[in-house]
């Protein structure tokens, strides 16, 4: 059964510009008519006619460059973004941690920001609540809790917002790079967390630089390369053929 399966899928950014105010009927025609008329100039796609699937209780690697659409691709497959074109089908509740407080309110305690995190992600207030102790001690931050985020550190960020998203008992987990701001003993700790969802056949998408970790620990890896597939298989070989590309 496949968890995610993507066609014909295309995502497009508008360039944003400086552009002069216009002040006269002349500086309208140079600048702005003439610029409405050549939108294509403005368009950056990020990703371009993404075809693949992903068998459920399957772990996935996602690799690239800087810019290639990893986090466009994962954004797509949580529902933050939509395509432009094609399709993503998603099947199984998701959980995602593509950005370093991505819905944390910064003046909202810790505690207040999971209860809404959870119930975003689909808990009650009362599962929310019983959880709530297991998501702070997993996340090392009793002592914080009470305090606004705005007061917490990017490691502090990314702690909590993991133990959130692994507490919600999600079919899908979405993890981007943000593992690598936490300290080793907490990676450890996350690694560990991970192995029980692989063998609980739950379906991870891990977007890293980490080739080691991408070949060691995920079955199956895509290379994605200027917005496009440049290649899908299984993670060594995949590793490999991006390692030689990069040297």
């Amino acid at each position: 059964m496949w968890a995610i399966e993507l066609k014909g899928v295309s995502k497009k950014y508008r360039r944003h510009t400086e552009r002069p105010l216009a002040t006269t009927l002349k500086s309208y025609f140079l600048y702005d008519l003439w610029n409405q008329r050549d939108e294509s100039k403005n368009v950056i796609w990020a990703l371009r006619d993404i075809d693949f699937k992903v068998e459920k209780g399957t772990t996935l690697g996602i690799i690239g460059r800087n810019g290639s659409g990893k986090s466009t691709l994962l954004k797509l497959i949580s529902r933050i973004l939509k395509p432009d074109a094609g399709t993503v089908t998603v099947n199984g509740k998701v959980a995602a941690l593509i950005e370093l407080g991505a819905g944390f309110h910064p003046e909202l305690t810790g505690r207040e920001n999971v209860i809404i995190n959870g119930i975003i992600l689909g808990l009650t207030k009362s599962e929310i609540n019983a959880k709530l102790n297991e998501i702070v001690d997993f996340a090392g931050l009793r002592e914080y809790v009470d305090d606004p985020v705005r007061t917490y550190s990017s490691g502090m960020y990314m702690r909590l917002g993991f133990s959130v998203a692994v507490h919600v008992d999600p079919e899908i987990l979405l993890i981007d790079e943000v593992l690598a701001v936490g300290d080793a003993a907490f990676t450890q700790k996350c690694m560990e967390r991970m192995d029980f969802f692989k063998k609980a056949d739950k379906t991870i998408i891990l977007v890293s630089h980490a080739l080691e970790t991408v070949k060691n620990w995920c079955e199956e890896a895509v290379w994605l390369d200027a917005g496009h597939v440049k290649m899908m298989g299984k993670s060594p070989d995949v590793v490999e053929a991006y390692t030689k590309a990069t040297l």
